[in-house]
């Protein structure tokens, strides 16, 4: 997942860098100009108490910069206003990209408390932006004339990007639908905040404590090791993935597993003081609100209106397409489960409690396969190497570990990367590990943004953040195969913000249309299960033998297994978030009442749950996915089409790798569907991706 914070965090990563007239904050840790090598966050040196000032005076020293640009006498040009937007706001770009990364993995009251204080901020800041209308005729006198200014592809991009934004951020509307489109943004903001400090605080308060140790049966040894207590007398369950998933795919206590698992697909619905289900009410009728007030029929058409699908229709069309197959084969596997468990005498009908659990039975039925038969081969570091080895052959990139690097926490790492000339492109962190202050999920995020222009050049500083299972005494950390492709998707994302060789840093890296972003990504998993490079890196953490042929055959074989479910849920989600920002009156809105009919409409079989349900969509109402979850379908057809090249020509192919690099290193600076069509020769196929999962 590429993260995508507040709207206004974007913008200011957007409008870039500019010197601010006055001095800076005196002695603010945040702001102070980095002693470290490549001008790193110096995070070691932080204080919590400067962030409000740091974000105070990046307010101040963002409207100086656009004053000065509204109050250029001269003729609008593109550099004394697109180049002076993309270069204005350094110190708030700079707190902003420290504070919204670190607020997601270093989460605390305190955190939060400065997070509601900045946003209603931003939105101010945001309004006085894109409503100053003067401002707004600068750039849309380039934007009527650009076909005469003899300007790049890039500029052209551009330019049409801060045009669109401004009609998109309310430069059109008079001044009372500015001021409504301002206090929405702000409820907006606030409201989406509440939602994951709710969601954080809620998953962090369920724990399943075992004290009898047959409450333990069935589970492997090395996840009983991962829950033990200090004292050795009791065992911990939380819904962290690396905690919650292995318990129900293994655990014999049914009655614990239905507990787990209704706690887990639960989360936000408990009617207590971490619900969400009013506060997704609020986000969708505030959404509905903007839309309208911007002209648009819903909040997904306004969403989708700059996106590749366009229409909410041709996301729709894709979904359906999907889905059918999806169910069909989804109940070929129910029935499979029901076997099993009829010939153990079981007598149970097979719920969504019992899918994990008997679909491990089945994978070791069919494939001999299970996790204690994989993981020894996934030593976290070993993936990580894997995953810097493909990108070497592939692009000529290198990686190398830096220890003088400040760190936000200790199991943080950090790496130089170089091009194959050996010179430098970017730093990468990466933080591994679940902690009570991180929030679930896997994702992507800048530190830093690349540009180069106004004599000024800059590479990117990127971060992977996961929730992996941690070492446990003597034990490395051993990945499971969802965890190995996890690691080599959000290293394509990093991939993508350190390889950028963009001039503008508002199309630079993961500034792109937000379903090509997952490309990128989602093809890079391809590798990690690969056969031809699954030895290069799966070696057994007690005796470093490369992963048997006969293994890696099993994987192949099981290449489509429980595809059915995990398609289903996946569209699932994706329905629901699309269907949910179609509908044009919440008044009488029950986010669980419309997930319930949304089921009978799909012909949603009951055994599976929606990959999250509305109260832990994170995605939808805690971060930038709102009608957006398609876009992993979406870039699945990229990602499935390009991949069948790679297969054509050869998985290391020199020719197809570096015509597929020119795709990662033009950010947006270029027109994707074009620039895609010129890789693969041809329009992507739909039907790969049904290949790929099996369903066709």
């Amino acid at each position: 997942m590429r993260k995508i914070f507040y709207s206004l965090f974007t913008l200011s990563i957007m409008f870039g860098m500019n010197a601010f007239s006055q001095n800076k904050e005196s002695g603010n840790s945040i702001l102070a100009e980095s002693k470290a090598p490549f001008g790193a966050p110096e995070f070691d040196k932080f204080k919590i108490e400067d962030y409000k000032p740091a974000f105070d005076y990046g307010f101040a020293e963002k409207r100086a910069d656009i004053k000065a640009i509204i109050e250029n006498k001269e003729e609008p040009t593109y550099a004394n206003t697109i180049d002076a937007l993309e270069m204005s706001g350094k110190s708030l770009e700079k707190v902003s990209s420290i504070f919204f990364n670190l607020n997601e993995s270093e989460n605390t009251p305190q955190m939060t408390e400065i997070e509601e204080y900045v946003v209603p901020k931003m939105t101010e800041l945001s309004g006085y932006i894109y409503m100053n209308d003067t401002l707004f005729n600068r750039i849309r006198t380039l934007y009527d004339k650009r076909e005469s200014l003899n300007l790049t592809e890039e500029q052209m991009i551009v330019l049409d990007n801060y045009y669109q934004s401004f009609v998109r951020g309310g430069a059109l509307l008079n001044e009372e639908d500015k001021a409504k489109l301002i206090d929405i943004d702000t409820k907006l903001g606030l409201a989406q905040i509440k939602f994951s400090s709710n969601l954080l605080a809620d998953n962090k308060a369920f724990k399943l404590v075992i004290t009898d140790k047959n409450d333990l049966s069935g589970l492997p040894q090395s996840v009983i090791d991962a829950a033990v207590s200090e004292n050795g007398t009791s065992w911990t369950f939380t819904l962290d993935k690396p905690s919650c998933i292995p318990f129900l795919q293994y655990a014999d206590n049914r009655a614990l597993r239905e507990k787990v698992y209704k706690a887990y697909y639960g989360r936000g619905d408990n009617n207590d003081a971490n619900d969400n289900k009013a506060i997704i009410k609020e986000i969708l009728q505030l959404r509905q609100q903007k839309a309208k007030l911007l002209g648009f029929e819903s909040f997904a058409h306004f969403v989708l209106d700059e996106k590749m699908a366009k229409t909410p229709e041709a996301a729709l069309e894709l979904m359906e397409k999907i889905w059918q197959p999806a169910v069909e084969r989804a109940k070929e596997e129910r029935a499979a489960l029901q076997e099993i468990a009829d010939r153990e005498g079981a007598g149970i009908k097979i719920e969504g409690w019992d899918w994990f659990y008997y679909t491990e039975k089945l994978r070791k039925e069919k494939y001999a396969l299970n996790d204690e038969v994989i993981t020894p081969y996934f030593k976290l570091e070993n993936v990580l190497q894997g995953a810097f080895d493909c990108a070497t052959k592939l692009y000529g990139v290198k990686f190398v570990k830096r220890n003088d690097i400040p760190v936000y926490h200790p199991e943080v790492s950090t790496y130089e990367v170089l091009d194959s000339d050996g010179n430098h492109l970017s730093i990468f962190y990466t933080d591994f590990f679940p902690r009570a202050t991180k929030r679930q999920g896997a994702w992507m995020t800048n530190f830093v943004n690349q540009r180069n222009i106004c004599g000024e050049e800059v590479r990117p500083m990127v971060v992977n953040v996961c929730n992996f299972t941690a070492p446990q005494g003597d034990t490395p950390a051993l990945l499971n195969i969802d965890e190995t492709r996890t690691l080599f998707h959000e290293f394509g994302h990093a991939l993508h913000g350190m390889l950028t060789q963009t001039h503008y840093p508002s199309v630079s890296g993961t500034n792109v249309k937000h379903d090509f972003v997952e490309l990128f990504s989602q093809v890079n998993e391809k590798w990690a299960i690969h056969p031809e490079v699954m030895p290069t890196f799966a070696k057994h953490y007690k005796t470093g033998e490369p992963i048997p042929a006969e293994l890696i055959a099993k994987m192949q074989q099981s290449a489509y297994f429980n595809l059915g479910f995990e398609t289903t849920e996946l569209v699932a989600a994706a329905l629901l978030d699309m269907k949910m920002h179609l509908i044009e009156d919440y008044s009488d809105f029950d986010c669980n009442e419309f997930e319930k009919e949304l089921r009978k409409e799909l012909g949603f079989i009951p055994e599976i749950e929606y990959r999250y349900r509305s109260t832990n969509f994170a995605h939808v109402f805690g971060g930038g996915y709102a009608v957006g979850y398609y876009a992993y379908l979406w870039a699945e057809v990229l990602d499935c089409d390009a991949f069948e090249l790679f297969l054509e020509k050869g998985v290391f192919d020199p020719a197809t790798a570096k015509a597929f690099k020119n795709l990662i290193e033009m950010g947006g600076s270029k027109d994707p569907m074009r620039e895609y069509r010129k890789f693969r020769g041809a329009d992507p196929n739909p039907d790969a991706l049904l290949r790929a999962r099996g369903l066709k």
